[in-house]
């Protein structure tokens, strides 16, 4: 299951998403850190499955937080990121998404 909260924003839709078994966590290494365990309800929303996070996601997403390596994978294969955009912590994926509009 993965957690998947979304925003409206001025300039679009923002999403956060993280895979369930990482809430409550704190990823480090080196100067990254990811403190699922302080900041964890940015990205709880619902509580979904894969396939109803792959039906919420569209190419109008303005802005992705996005962690945890199934998650990383619903927006690879959504075509919003590409392998060259996801870096990893502690051998745990993430990507931050933002679009560029005029």
């Amino acid at each position: 299951m993965i957690f998947f909260n979304e925003f409206d924003t001025a300039k679009g839709k923002m999403i956060a998403m993280c895979d369930e078994e990482l809430m409550g966590k704190v990823l480090k290494e080196g100067k990254i850190e990811i403190n699922l365990k302080q900041y964890g309800g940015f990205y709880k929303g619902d509580l979904l499955t894969e396939d109803d996070v792959k039906s919420k996601i569209n190419k109008s997403v303005y802005s992705a937080n996005v962690v945890g390596n199934r998650s990383v994978k619903i927006l690879k294969d959504a075509g919003l990121i590409k392998d060259a955009d996801v870096r990893s912590v502690q051998g745990v994926k993430y990507v931050h998404l933002f679009r560029i509009m005029k």
